[in-house]
């Protein structure tokens, strides 16, 4: 797993909650990898997150998801879940202490998600990063396809955005993306129809081209890396690109 910048440990009170918590609840390998790498995103996907026993409790009320009898928790219990994760759409992750196995509590659908990790329990190996997938699998009906990669919040990133300005002899953002890797080589290259992400360890970060909106680029790095960052952001200006204010 290529991790994007230096891992945050967790606080000591970080740890010490952590440490006081029933591991049996959570799915395997989950603190562990949170005691390792701490809090980040995965995969671009989901946020890794500190079991949070508030967030969810105001839900219980909203009538957000239908609690029928096909549901795996009643609305009462929805406010006694733990998130341990949310995506970038919104979705959460929780477990419920007298529920077995993870649940799933979309954003774009009425009905929560038993996810079950029965294949997992006795593989208590630190690969939470593995269990991910498999919660990706389950909910989305397909793997993820894209390399694995960990983004850390470290509280010290940066970041610039750009505007690939359009004219006539100028570069395609899938151009300018190649004329990149050429110059500056990545040490991680993810690209799809979408975006493209260009990693680099010097900047704890990576470069990000927007395909879908055809002209934004953005650099994100952490503030002890700006040499690197100095130098990939005065490339990108002599390629047309101009900063965003």
């Amino acid at each position: 797993m290529y991790i994007v910048s230096r891992p945050k440990p967790l606080s000591e009170g970080q740890h010490q909650v952590l440490t006081k918590e029933d591991a049996s609840i959570y799915p395997p390998g989950y603190q562990r990898f949170l005691q390792r790498f701490g809090e980040g995103t995965y995969r671009g996907w989901i946020n890794v997150q500190l079991p949070d026993s508030e967030v969810l409790r105001p839900f219980a009320g909203y009538g957000l998801w239908e609690c029928d009898a096909e549901s795996p928790i009643t609305e009462r219990q929805i406010g006694e879940c733990i998130a341990i994760g949310t995506t970038v759409d919104g979705d959460y992750l929780a477990v419920h202490p007298q529920t077995a196995g993870l649940l799933w509590l979309p954003r774009h659908s009425e009905h929560i998600k038993a996810i079950s990790l029965q294949a997992w329990e006795q593989k208590d190996d630190g690969g939470y990063a593995l269990v991910m997938d498999e919660i990706y699998r389950q909910v989305y009906g397909s793997s993820p396809k894209e390399v694995v990669y960990y983004e850390p919040w470290t509280g010290t990133r940066s970041h610039l955005f750009l505007r690939l300005e359009p004219g006539q002899g100028q570069l395609s953002l899938p151009e300018l993306a190649g004329a990149c890797q050429v110059d500056f080589p990545p040490d991680l290259f993810i690209e799809n129809p979408y975006t493209c992400f260009l990693f680099y360890r010097q900047l704890g970060g990576y470069v990000r081209l927007n395909y879908a909106y055809q002209q934004e680029v953005a650099i994100f790095y952490e503030q002890d890396a700006g040499q690197a960052f100095a130098v990939l952001e005065q490339w990108l200006l002599s390629k047309g690109c101009k900063t965003i204010s």
